[in-house]
């Protein structure tokens, strides 16, 4: 066998393994239609890095279903993440744009243009790693989840799934490690800083109280309404 016959088979190789893992995870998808997700990618890589230091360290997480998770806290998250998350299929290229546009004038990344279909896309599959062909990958799989699920759908696994702190994960045990309550008794005050803390959770896990987590909790209380849930 030839040099050339010998790539063109690992070429093949190569090209199997990837739609296979693409059926993988496209099953996952289907499966998750109608079933909860037990964990996700960023879970189980969290609990590993937690558990390097702790061995019986354990998660926060309790699924809860959709109605029952507080109004304020949808409204929220979707005022701080992505305002345009029902209209949108997946990607807002208008907040791409902006988000590209701010961190070439700051010549540093201070803002990100990430969806909510494509930050799900990233807990439920993708590790913290980042590799060449991450956001490709990221991006197949935001297809498959606007195209296999509903808008409602995506946004309760999203809300069971994101991380709230330090090994916390999902409205419900956000809600009880912050305030003592349910994911349903969230007022709005609380539910606009559980959302601003959503890009920073284990700093803010910590810090409680800073200034700019305050700030930015005032200004998504005051978009809350302004917002469309599914």
């Amino acid at each position: 066998m030839t040099w050339r016959q010998w790539i063109w088979r690992g070429l093949l190789a190569l090209l199997l393994l990837i739609v296979l893992y693409q059926l993988w995870i496209f099953l996952h998808i289907c499966w998750w239609v109608q079933h909860n997700p037990d964990s996700s990618a960023f879970m189980r890589d969290r609990l590993e890095l937690l558990q390097e230091d702790k061995p019986g360290a354990e998660l926060r997480h309790q699924w809860v279903p959709y109605n029952q998770i507080s109004i304020h806290l949808k409204r929220a998250v979707i005022a701080a993440e992505d305002s345009r998350f029902v209209e949108h299929e997946g990607f807002d290229w208008d907040g791409i744009q902006k988000a590209y546009e701010k961190n070439l004038k700051k010549g540093r990344i201070v803002a990100g243009g990430s969806t909510i279909s494509q930050q799900l896309s990233k807990n439920l599959f993708l590790s913290t790693r980042r590799t060449p062909w991450r956001k490709l990958e990221e991006a197949m799989i935001t297809l498959m989840l606007e195209k296999m699920m509903s808008k409602r759908r995506i946004y309760e696994i999203y809300l069971n799934v994101i991380e709230w702190g330090n090994g916390v994960f999902g409205a419900e045990a956000a809600a009880r490690y912050y305030f003592h309550t349910s994911a349903k008794g969230l007022t709005s005050a609380q539910a606009a800083k559980l959302a601003a803390m959503v890009p920073n959770p284990r700093y803010y896990d910590s810090h409680r109280n800073a200034r700019g987590l305050l700030k930015k909790t005032g200004i998504i209380q005051a978009r809350m309404n302004a917002v469309s849930v599914p």
